[in-house]
């Protein structure tokens, strides 16, 4: 989205992104954990408090695998740093450290928490550093547990992790990574063929914070037009300060084949794009097909419903088994 300049198709990866609103719903179905290979990760992101339960496969340390037990996430808007934010955002914590402990039975451990690198570059931004100690040293006390390590993660070691777990390993060095967040943007690739040295590439912008400057900007006028005119031009912006300089900075053009972007919005886009593809693990997405997505949901939000895109799955999945039956050139009626 960030990058019209490199005419190569981009590759989306659908990561740990799952909105559900309430902590019940997020109870509701129990994954199958019963041995010692099962970890929990909850971090702090700008938008919210995210949960991943994975259960760490047999080879793991040289291949990598894992696979994903439960995911999920409490919407807080962190990022306002707000006292209703905050109380909001330490309740989701709480609450879903809680699940992990109490219903899944997973040792407090193997429980691991983190702040995300959006939200502290957006705190360091906005001079509220001490509002995210604050939720730390609360969270300790609510789950008394004094001495929990809560990591406030630099963007490189953020960035760096994402592409290893994000990026299948036969493209892990010849793929640049956007990974698209609330609070930021970041990624990067390894350019000398080794996990040892790494290339960061980093926006201080994500949906959260486009979309906080933009609402700053309406004044009173809430209309979809005006937000888009405004939004073109927090984004004019930022390409012209931050964006040109941060793509070329990164020598990517000339080392990587391909670009790999993942996040809410690359998820957003690859399901409501290609919503017969969900179950794969890479969806290929063009640059034209990101223009499109854009056009529709300031053009025809109605082709972005669910029971519009159910019926296009429906036919999709027809027209393949027909494929199937007759031949590629097969009409499907």
């Amino acid at each position: 989205m960030f990058m019209p300049s490199l005419k190569r198709n981009v590759f989306v990866l659908s990561f740990l992104i799952a909105g559900i609103s309430g902590l019940q719903a997020q109870t509701a179905i129990k994954p199958r954990i019963s041995n010692a290979s099962v970890y929990t990760g909850i971090e702090v992101g700008s938008k919210g408090v995210k949960m991943s339960v994975i259960e760490i496969g047999k080879n793991a340390k040289t291949n990598g695998s894992f696979s994903i037990l439960k995911d999920t996430s409490v919407n807080t808007d962190f990022i306002s740093f707000s006292e209703n934010s905050f109380q909001a955002t330490l309740k989701g914590l709480c609450g879903l450290f809680n699940t992990a402990t109490q219903v899944y039975e997973i040792p407090s451990s193997k429980v691991f928490t983190v702040i995300s690198s959006g939200v502290k570059m957006q705190a360091e931004k906005d001079d509220k550093t001490a509002f995210v100690e604050r939720l730390i040293d609360s969270f300790r006390v609510k789950i008394n547990e004094p001495g929990r390590q809560v990591e406030v993660v630099d963007v490189m070691k953020e960035a760096m992790l994402s592409h290893l777990g994000i990026v299948p390993e036969s493209r892990r060095y010849t793929t640049f990574l956007l990974d698209i967040g609330s609070g930021n943007t970041k990624g990067g690739f390894f350019p000398e063929g080794n996990t040892k040295n790494f290339k960061l590439f980093q926006l201080n912008w994500g949906t959260k914070s486009v979309f906080n400057a933009t609402d700053k900007r309406l004044d009173g006028d809430l209309s979809l037009v005006n937000f888009n005119k405004q939004l073109n031009r927090v984004l004019y912006a930022a390409e012209n300060s931050e964006i040109i300089y941060a793509v070329n900075n990164s020598g990517a053009y000339a080392l990587s084949d391909n670009i790999a972007v993942s996040g809410g919005i690359a998820w957003a886009v690859a399901t409501l794009m290609h919503p017969e593809m969900l179950d794969n693990p890479v969806i290929p997405v063009s640059y034209d097909e990101v223009l499109k997505f854009s056009n529709k949901l300031m053009e025809n939000m109605d082709a972005l419903k669910p029971e519009f895109l159910m019926t296009q799955f429906q036919c999709a999945c027809r027209k393949s088994k027909c494929a199937e039956r007759n031949g590629k050139g097969s009409r499907c009626i």
